[in-house]
């Protein structure tokens, strides 16, 4: 076999020779009878119709005859389509046809599957429209401008905030927005961000406003983030419009004052008034009660609005610049020779693209637990095999060295819910491999005695402080030494909801550099019949 059949025969795509005094084929690749849906080169050949046609749109004789005139005048002919294969399946490919030599009668047909490609579009798309849903949705202004301040992307919320229709702030310096008489301050506070970009918010103890289109000025609350695309640095402003909560807070005052008048004119009528003194004190208690309790379900709202602004902006901005970048160095690579790189970019976004689903379920999960829709639903489990089966999933996540091992003593089958089992297990997995260094053990051990199944989960990773484990399973908290790991801080809070539907207890002991151990101790039945 010479070089030109090797080279012919080691091709994944089709290719052909085709004889255009014949008008058919009379040789084609292994791999190209096989794309057409043929055993072999032979049974490719024997077909009278296959054989006779070019990789192209069903045509006529005529059509056809016409078609090989125009590529040997050409002397070549590219196209791309959605063809047929011999069973009826379609795929989209790109057809390549070269007349090769002096007198042009004879073609070479090449034929490449665009399937691959194709689906690395759509999967492409797709992403990019979630990413579109979660910015223009969003309940807060967001505005995204470049290193030189020019906005150059503005949500929905943002348009009505400031009063400026459809796209009229894109291509503007983002100091039109900053009232008039803090322009030059603002100028300088954008250049030391440019020097020390940093997710924060902003206007520390001072009160922030924001100018909208006509000229007014409103109080904001602001966070800042940023992410960089193509070396340019973009700076991402999260804006709340606390309008009411200023008003609020004035309300508040008056109301405060108010009562101090009262309670001076009480005081100098308390020898013939007590009987109205008293009533109306327990009226002002119950007010100040009130008004407490108001003051700290805000507090915490806005803690916990701070909370997911920090860890949303943080959690979302490396998967996104990731399929930005790797978006466009595919179109960088247009030639078939480079499908490696192309597939290495492409295997980056579908990575960024699970990572944000993962995300987004983490959120889901917390909704539908407050909203009281996840409800457990035992059946009999084999506890080895589940321990076993998500063990064997995780294996993808362990670091250079890192081994997992189990010790279970669950004999026979147990009645618990096997869904909201496997999710706590993964989470206390995925936390142990993640927190833990290289070469390390994670150690999963298993016990059902006395109709109670305990599960602890051991690792020597880098451990939780005294401090922080107080607030572990609140929504969004991270502990101080994990803020450069990526990470929701909802994990633990749906692990130890998890276990209180299904009735049990969650215990966990940790320091920090020895490591952690987490302890879920679960009731059940069982029902297993002889």
């Amino acid at each position: 076999m010479n070089l030109t059949d090797l080279l012919f025969e080691q091709s994944d795509d089709f290719i052909g020779v085709y004889q255009t005094d014949v008008e058919r084929f009379t040789r084609v690749n292994r791999a190209g009878a096989r794309m057409l849906g043929f055993a072999s080169e032979q049974a490719f050949l024997d077909n009278p119709i296959w054989s006779r046609s070019l990789p192209t749109p069903p045509q006529t004789n005529e059509q056809r005859t016409a078609l090989i005139n125009e590529i040997v005048h050409a002397g070549q002919y590219e196209h791309e389509t959605e063809l047929n294969r011999q069973d009826g399946t379609r795929f989209w490919g790109r057809v390549v046809i070269t007349a090769v030599n002096e007198d042009k009668s004879t073609l070479l047909v090449r034929l490449i599957n665009q399937g691959r490609l194709r689906q690395a579009e759509h999967e492409l798309e797709q992403s990019v429209q979630r990413y579109e849903a979660v910015f223009t949705n969003a309940t807060i202004g967001i505005i995204v401008s470049n290193q030189q301040g020019k906005i150059v992307s503005v949500n929905r919320l943002a348009k009505q905030l400031f009063g400026y229709p459809n796209d009229e702030l894109i291509g503007q310096s983002i100091d039109v927005l900053v009232p008039t008489q803090v322009s030059e301050y603002h100028e300088r506070l954008r250049q030391s961000f440019n020097a020390n970009p940093q997710v924060r918010a902003m206007g520390h103890n001072r009160d922030l406003h924001a100018r909208r289109k006509d000229g007014s000025v409103f109080p904001v609350e602001v966070s800042l983030s940023y992410f960089r695309l193509d070396d340019d640095l973009h700076a991402v402003a999260y804006i709340i419009d606390i309008t009411f909560k200023k008003e609020a807070e004035q309300q508040l005052l008056a109301h405060r004052d108010r009562i101090e008048r009262l309670n001076a004119d009480l005081e100098q009528k308390v020898a013939d008034r007590t009987h109205a003194l008293m009533n109306t004190l327990e009226q002002l208690e119950q007010s100040k009660d009130e008004l407490a309790k108001a003051l700290t379900d805000e507090r915490q709202l806005g803690e916990l609005k701070s909370r997911f602004v920090s860890m949303a902006s943080h959690e979302f901005r490396t998967p996104l610049t990731t399929v930005l970048t790797s978006a466009t160095l595919i179109e960088k690579y247009p030639g078939s020779d480079q499908q490696d790189k192309r597939l290495k970019h492409l295997e980056r976004i579908r990575s960024s693209v699970n990572h944000l689903n993962d995300i987004l379920e983490e959120f889901l999960s917390v909704g539908r637990l407050e909203e009281g829709r996840i409800e457990p639903n035992p059946v009999q489990v084999d506890i080895t095999r589940l321990i076993g089966d998500t063990i064997a999933d995780l294996q993808g996540m362990r670091k250079a060295g890192q081994t997992i091992q189990s010790h279970i003593q669950c004999i026979v089958p147990v009645w618990v819910d096997p869904s909201l089992l496997r999710k706590v297990l993964v989470n206390l997995l995925s936390n142990a491999i993640k927190y833990s260094k290289a070469d390390s053990v994670v150690t999963v051990r298993a016990d059902c005695t006395d109709n109670r199944l305990t599960i602890t989960v051991t690792d020597q990773g880098i451990g939780i402080s005294a401090d922080d484990q107080k607030h572990l399973f609140e929504r969004f908290f991270r502990a101080k030494n994990v803020v450069n790991i990526p990470g929701t801080g909802l994990g633990l809070h749906i692990v130890a909801r998890y276990v209180d539907l299904m009735g049990g207890t969650l215990d966990l002991q940790s320091e920090l550099n020895q490591g952690t151990t987490v302890t879920i101790t679960l009731p059940y039945e069982n029902l297993t019949v002889d």
